[in-house]
């Protein structure tokens, strides 16, 4: 039997098919068993939910690589990230994740003229 899964496993490879998922489901299964809710994991979902992320990332990604700037030079930077988490719908509940980057200057203006505002309401 181990011989069948060894030469397979060569098949799969010389025919060039990727392998089902790339994340490791160790980490997900942690991630999974550190919610207070879960008890027991099942295998099935545990690579369903594997799967889904790692479609997930991979469509955030092509995404942000599509809408951002670095399609020049052929990169994805954090900011491409940010923008897309921002401006698109589906994305948008990543923007407290993936909040644009802002110089400290910039947030302390922002800071101050917001606690003027407050100080003006009363």
């Amino acid at each position: 039997m181990k011989m069948s899964h060894n030469s397979s496993a060569k098949d799969d490879q010389a025919s060039g098919s990727k392998k089902p998922i790339s994340l490791p489901i160790s980490r997900v299964r942690l991630i999974m068993k550190s919610s207070p809710d879960v008890s027991s994991i099942n295998q099935d979902a545990l690579f369903l939910t594997t799967k889904a992320t790692e479609l997930f990332v991979q469509h955030l990604a092509l995404s942000s690589f599509n809408n951002g700037s670095g399609k020049e030079t052929n990169t994805l930077s954090y900011s491409d990230l940010a923008n897309t988490a921002q401006e698109a719908d589906t994305f948008h509940f990543l923007t407290d994740i993936l909040p644009k980057k802002i110089l400290a200057q910039d947030y302390l203006n922002s800071l101050e003229q917001m606690q003027e505002e407050e100080g003006a309401d009363y």
